[in-house]
């Protein structure tokens, strides 16, 4: 059997107290700057407190793009940065980030045209009018001029922008509101699977640094003592005092409460909380053409219909929140989706119903006062202080997003590796993530990597873990053929026992939630009832050594983490 993650995480930690840099904070960002310090040799650890991306990192609206949206706010190096990162993704991990055809309903022709640049001015402030055709015309513009050179789509370019009018626009989405006067198409990325994008990205920290890249879910920053930093198995209560040079907190919108555990009151952030529904909806499904629709709402926030999974994600809102309070998808919300569908599909109804799954997450956006959520720079920025009562240098990251990761990540190395008077080795531009090594770009290079892995294991159960897993499904495969007892499961037929056995002894779970949630798509496309969820706690039962007692618990803390955002949830034993 594989070694336990629980053996090489917190038990790792507690053997040698001590690294060049101590990683706070185990959501993309700290997981990739984790990554680009392993492969510069440097000695580092990383603790989350909860299971990896479990925060702000979790509740994604499964997109890499460029923010055209942001060149009205003037971040035209941010545009810049994210495009290249988006098309550099789609190059370094295929696995899961892909081209997505993205389309906006437009309702006006010069709306918004004089507005604009006050706004701009104002930095978001001042009374929000619709963008028309003309203004959004201007963006995409400026937009194809920052994504050119992608190499993704052939020939070194991505397609540009297309504008139609109402007849064609209702000729390729015909469900579209008839009033809609243009559509604009262009492209962006979808990201399939975050949460397994963001493991790759662990996995390729430790497989570069070896026993010098040390990570540990479950672990908490507790307080300082005698210039180090006390750290906590959350399972246990074990505590050790940790020594390094520099710590970098990546804790999103927990940036300011982490920095008050290091004794540091900061006020940095002032992030924004942001809601998503999925919907098993065939109708809504169709009406989307296979492509995102991606508009305005008369109050000005940005919102999606987004066909994944055979799902369609709706999101996404944009209000303030008191990291105090519970992160909730509010029924208020939901009001509010269902409205935005009527707007834009307006013969396709949808009723609550519908809606398998709800999740809702705070954006790590910086104190922003009195500027209006939408128009917050999505930017992020590097704050530095010393820690309380020792020599290390605290870097706090403020911002951040998915799309730039890896970009925000070589920020953060570069500056802990000045810290520490070392070269960098390599840039991690244009290395491949995980499952993207090697991945199969045509067809025929599928269908070869395919049969060269299906001697034990049949050639379409290959061709599905490919996809789930990236060229990683090697190793699922071998794992599979291994099991003495791999049964596709009845209440989850698109897993196996085996499968999920692999996932619990190779990739950090501690908690079956963490299977569920962050380690395959089962909690996303609603497919977690309590029968499956049962049937997931029994198959991987045995490999985290769980008794009948322990697994009934884990099924019901499964069960209340994959609802959590959904106040309307009762549990069966309240109903």
């Amino acid at each position: 059997m594989a070694v336990r993650a629980a053996e090489r995480g917190w038990a790792t930690l507690a053997a040698r107290p001590y690294a060049d840099v101590l990683i706070i904070g185990g959501g993309i960002n700290g997981l990739a700057t984790f990554r680009d310090l392993a492969m510069q040799g440097v000695d580092v650890a990383l603790v989350e407190r909860d299971d990896f991306i479990s925060g702000a990192s979790a509740a994604s609206s499964h997109m890499i793009h460029g923010g055209i949206r942001y060149l009205e706010n003037g971040e035209f190096r941010l545009v810049h940065e994210a495009v290249t990162e988006r098309n550099a993704l789609l190059r370094t991990a295929p696995h899961y980030v892909r081209p997505l055809q993205t389309t906006i309903p437009i309702f006006s022709t010069f709306s918004g045209v004089l507005s604009a640049p006050l706004r701009f001015l104002r930095h978001g402030g001042g009374k929000h009018h619709e963008r028309g055709a003309a203004l959004i015309k201007i963006g995409l513009v400026i937009y194809d001029s920052f994504s050119r050179g992608g190499g993704v789509f052939g020939k070194g370019t991505v397609p540009r922008h297309t504008f139609h009018g109402r007849k064609r626009s209702l000729a390729q989405l015909p469900q579209l509101n008839p009033d809609v006067k243009y559509t604009a198409t262009y492209w962006d990325a979808s990201l399939h699977d975050p949460e397994r994008l963001a493991i790759d990205v662990l996995r390729d920290g430790r497989a570069a640094g070896g026993d010098r890249a040390r990570a540990a879910n479950y672990t908490a920053a507790v307080g300082v003592d005698d210039g180090r930093v006390v750290l906590r198995d959350t399972l246990t209560g074990e505590e050790t005092r940790f020594s390094a040079s520099v710590v970098v907190n990546a804790s999103g919108p927990w940036t300011d409460l982490t920095n008050l555990v290091l004794g540091d009151p900061t006020r940095y952030m002032g992030g924004t909380k942001g809601s998503h529904v999925v919907l098993d909806h065939p109708g809504l499904l169709a009406a989307t053409g296979g492509r995102e629709l991606f508009f305005e709402n008369e109050d000005g926030r940005i919102v999606l219909i987004y066909p994944l999974k055979g799902r369609v994600l709706v999101g996404t809102t944009d209000l303030e929140h008191d990291m105090a309070d519970p992160i909730v998808c509010t029924e208020a919300e939901v009001d509010y989706f269902i409205e935005l569908i009527s707007q834009v599909l307006p013969t396709i109804p949808v009723e609550r119903s519908q809606i398998v799954y709800r999740f809702a997450g705070v954006r790590p956006l910086p104190g922003h006062d009195d500027v209006s959520p939408g128009f917050v720079s999505r930017d992020y920025r590097i704050e530095s202080a010393p820690l309380t009562g020792g020599d290390a240098t605290v870097l706090s990251l403020i911002g951040g997003k998915w799309t730039t990761f890896r970009a925000s990540a070589e920020h953060l190395a570069d500056r802990a590796l000045e810290l520490l008077a070392r070269p960098r080795r390599g840039s991690t531009r244009g290395v491949p993530i995980g499952g993207g090594r090697g991945y199969p770009m045509t067809e025929r290079a599928r269908r070869q990597w395919i049969a060269a892995h299906a001697a034990h294991v049949p050639a379409g159960r290959v061709a599905v873990l490919l996809d789930r897993y990236g060229t990683i499904a090697a190793a699922v495969v071998d794992a599979i053929a291994a099991d003495a007892d791999d049964a596709l499961l009845e209440h989850l037929p698109d897993y196996s026992s085996g499968e999920l056995r692999h996932l619990a002894a190779t990739e950090d779970v501690t908690h079956l939630d963490d299977l569920l949630l962050r380690r395959t798509s089962v909690a996303f496309v609603g497919e977690a009832s309590a029968a499956a969820v049962a049937e997931a706690a029994d198959a991987v039962a045995p490999v985290l050594d769980w008794d009948p007692a322990r697994t009934a618990l884990e099924v019901g803390r499964a069960l209340e983490r994959i609802h959590a955002a959904d106040p309307s949830w009762i549990p069966a034993a309240a109903r």
